[in-house]
């Protein structure tokens, strides 16, 4: 529901293509791939473009496409499961398909989407105050084509889009016996957002018995795009993944329309919104914890180096809140050898020199859309 479809038809429409919507409930249980090519040649002709949308829901997929591409044909394809596709391209078509990953809207998309400019007029402060309740807005409804271009009530579509999701894309597909289970979990993950999990606390709040089936669940959410989560940060690879991790949505307006905990707060939400945007910039990035409770929200790495250490805050007004978030930030510097320390606020702004290190306050509206403060 991000956009697949439609963002493949824009790229094409300057050339003829045969169309195959595998959505179609006629094209269930389809085995003659052979009869469908011969129909796509009747209906579009010679034509050497094939779209194939939500080619996933068909078994032997793979083989049919390997098959086309060898005949000389150019395909687009379309899938919602993150690990099948890539598992079966690789098998396949190895070295020949590239792999775009379609998030909702960005933030500056999203904009966009409803007419608001990003000129010069963005500072002056009338401007910045419409702007901040837009986004308030895309914190709390998200940044599906649907919610933010078709008016429909953002709550009740994404919760149905996230039970359809389960239902369809999980399910279905890997034959799950417990389907109130899984969303049960589903919606406690995302109602615990922005906060450390392990598989064992995870298992012992819900009453999992088998900590390898929670595994296997949370896996088959985050393959279907409904959440992801980050590791914490460590030098050693085996620590990274016994070390607990912090769960995310995989767009905002799932948190208010499936969390069952009311009322979240705007630190962990604006939060949430930084690592979606980190994961659709393809960064790669971890949390930050020390044994003795100093913490840094994200920590990111290019070419084996900590190129850049993120906070997020709401708001630092209160001296508490202020020191932490500075102490955290100067104490992960320090260990990680970074000199790029950064904290995304609601909307303070400002460069603050401490031990002889520059912190830059952003507000976090200029990050997500890349305009830089003065």
């Amino acid at each position: 529901r991000a956009g697949k479809s439609v963002f493949a038809l824009q790229m094409l429409q300057d050339r003829d293509f045969a169309y195959v919507n595998f959505d179609d409930e006629r094209l269930l249980g389809l085995t003659d791939f052979d009869k469908l090519l011969m129909g796509m040649t009747q209906v579009y002709g010679d034509v050497r473009t094939i779209f194939l949308d939500e080619i996933q829901n068909v078994a032997g997929w793979e083989l049919f496409v390997s098959r086309l591409h060898r005949q000389g044909y150019n395909l687009v394809l379309t899938g919602s499961n993150a690990h099948l596709l890539s598992r079966e391209l690789a098998t396949h078509l190895t070295g020949r398909y590239r792999e775009f990953r379609l998030f909702p809207f960005s933030f500056g998309e999203y904009l966009r989407a409803k007419g608001f400019a990003l000129d010069e007029t963005v500072a002056l402060k009338e401007r910045q105050g419409v702007l901040l309740n837009h986004l308030d807005a895309y914190l709390h409804s998200g940044g599906f084509p649907e919610t933010v271009l078709g008016g429909v009530d953002a709550g009740n579509y994404l919760a149905t889009l996230f039970e359809s999701v389960l239902l369809k894309d999980v399910v279905r597909r890997y034959n799950v016996r417990f389907a109130g289970r899984l969303m049960e979990l589903g919606r406690y993950l995302v109602a615990n957002h922005a906060r450390e999990y392990t598989y064992n606390s995870v298992g012992k709040a819900l009453g999992f018995r088998s900590i390898h089936t929670l595994e296997n669940y949370i896996g088959y959410l985050a393959e279907a795009f409904l959440l992801f989560s980050v590791n914490r940060f460590s030098w050693k690879a085996r620590e990274r993944v016994q070390a607990p991790r912090k769960v995310y949505a995989f767009d905002p307006g799932f948190i208010a329309a499936v969390g069952f905990r009311a009322g979240a707060d705007s630190g962990r939400l604006l939060e949430s919104l930084v690592a979606i945007e980190l994961a659709r910039r393809g960064r790669e990035f971890y949390t930050y914890k020390e044994p003795g409770g100093k913490e840094v929200d994200f920590v990111v790495r290019e070419s084996g180096l900590t190129s850049e250490l993120i906070q997020v805050c709401y708001d630092l007004s209160d001296p508490k809140t202020r020191k932490r978030e500075f102490s955290g930030l100067l104490h992960a510097a320090e260990k990680l050898a970074c000199e790029y320390l950064l904290i995304l606020t609601w909307e303070e702004e400002g460069e603050i020199t401490m031990q002889g290190k520059s912190i830059r306050l952003l507000p976090t509206w200029k990050w997500l859309t890349g305009i830089a403060g003065e």
